[in-house]
């Protein structure tokens, strides 16, 4: 399920025609990356790592929108941020690669 959402996303914003190349690269590298690292804490925290699939998918959407909301923007980043609060300590490479795409993402939906 993890697997197939973020290949889900990363279909999304390859053919997402309002991300500019520079972001879809960097974006596409980070999914690939959190992909590794969502399945690795899949085996020992499953809830976290749904929750911080979900906060994932719901963002990507919200910032590769055509007509923008920021304030549902805003939100869907908090609650992705919110997503690995728990498991900073754990999971730092996690906690940094979640970190990226919520700034790039933040940066898009401006």
């Amino acid at each position: 399920m993890i697997e197939k959402t973020i290949t889900s996303i990363e279909n999304k914003v390859s053919d997402a025609k309002s991300i500019d190349e520079k972001d879809r690269i960097e974006l596409l590298k980070l999914l690939g990356e959190l992909k590794t690292e969502v399945t690795e804490l899949s085996k020992t925290h499953a809830e976290n790592a749904e929750s911080i699939t979900g906060f994932a998918k719901v963002s990507a959407h919200e910032a590769i929108r055509e007509k923008k909301n920021p304030q549902l923007m805003n939100l869907s980043l908090k609650g992705l941020s919110s997503s690995v609060d728990e498991i900073e300590s754990s999971h730092p490479q996690l906690v940094a690669v979640v970190n990226k795409i919520s700034q790039i993402l933040a940066n898009m939906g401006i």
